[in-house]
């Protein structure tokens, strides 16, 4: 028979093997339910755009009284925004079409095509089909989602900004902006850019002229400079 003292070591041991597998199966529980939340979050999508509920709740209701559509459908509304990368010194550096390519993946989200001169032209030593630069074009959720990041963070950190110029229309309902440093949006490391590169943003509307395209961007926070 075995004494007090030996039973109450095999007592205490067998306690202690059933609290460590209570405690990793508490701990297998947890990883399968944080598991469980990614791939929940991952089926479910991005978060519907919060611009383009603005537009539906708010903006368009607003333009009907100031312009007198009969019908919602009349509403000016975003058609697309264009990315544009001019990259004249990726005839000499073979790196930089690379670098700009990923600076806009980054911004944007989506993969840039690379656009090619269309002739060639002799003074700036350019021949038809070379590499000159990248473009992107958003449509949709994306294009929401982009615009909601330009207006509400990319713009407030440019440097001295105190709005933007009206003229960037062209007559035609779409309107162009040219941004100097593409470290004005947060998803760009400053540590991992070879150098600092500029871009332009033309957002394209379905507005049948300039005015009524000022108005709906007005309405969407652009903080276009007031009229004096």
């Amino acid at each position: 028979m075995l004494d007090d003292d030996t039973q109450q070591q095999n007592t205490g041991t067998s306690t202690a093997e059933r609290q460590g597998g209570g405690g990793r199966s508490g701990r297998r529980q947890r990883g399968g339910d944080a598991a469980a939340a990614i791939a929940e979050a991952e089926a479910a999508g991005p978060p519907f755009p919060r611009l383009k509920e603005q537009f539906r709740n708010e903006i368009v209701p607003q333009m009907m009284r100031e312009f007198s559509y009969a019908n919602p459908m009349e509403v000016p509304r975003l058609q697309k925004i264009v990315l544009n990368i001019g990259l004249g010194e990726a005839l000499v550096n073979g790196r930089a079409l690379e670098a700009a390519t990923q600076d806009l993946t980054t911004i944007s989200g989506q993969k840039p095509v690379t656009t090619r001169a269309r002739k060639s032209i002799a003074g700036f030593k350019i021949r038809q089909g070379n590499a000159i630069g990248a473009a992107v074009t958003l449509r949709g959720d994306r294009m929401y989602h982009f615009l909601d990041r330009l207006v509400n963070t990319a713009l407030p950190r440019i440097r001295d900004f105190r709005g933007i110029p009206r003229r960037g229309m062209d007559g035609r309902g779409n309107f162009s902006i040219g941004i100097r440093e593409q470290i004005i949006f947060p998803e760009i490391d400053y540590n991992s850019i070879d150098r600092i590169r500029g871009l332009q943003v033309t957002i394209a509307t379905t507005a049948r002229n300039d005015a009524e395209a000022m108005r709906l961007l007005e309405l969407y926070g652009f903080p276009f400079i007031r009229e004096t």
